[in-house]
């Protein structure tokens, strides 16, 4: 009686060790993956960069063989300022009546380039 009630506990040790097992198939040797990549050297790289407020790097990838691919600009905050919310308020004292609001408005230009 006690076999039978051990008996699913045995099963499961046996689907347990038998699932480890490893495989020892020579038939179907593991190919070794880096050499089934194709490799394409004509195949054209691409990178996007962006310049904000003011910034302007691009020449120095364009000097270096990168051509732009497409343009493209928005509108962003460079700063932030902290102003009062009312008049009697003291910023110091009470950092409740601080607000934040932007001080510069500026534009950012973002590239795509490729080689």
């Amino acid at each position: 009686m006690k076999i039978i009630k051990k008996f699913p506990l045995i099963i499961l040790i046996a689907i347990f060790l038998i699932s480890c097992k490893t495989s020892t198939n020579k038939d179907y040797p593991i190919n070794n993956l880096e050499k089934n990549i194709e490799e394409r050297p004509n195949s054209e790289k691409r990178m996007e960069i962006k310049f904000s407020c003011g910034e302007d790097g691009i020449s120095e990838y364009l000097d270096d063989g990168w051509k732009i691919l497409k343009e493209d600009s928005q509108e962003k905050i460079c700063t932030w300022k902290s102003v009062p919310a009312t008049k009697d308020c003291n910023m110091e004292k009470d950092k409740g009546c601080k607000i934040t609001q932007p001080n510069k408005i500026g534009e950012e230009k973002i590239y795509l380039l490729g080689k």
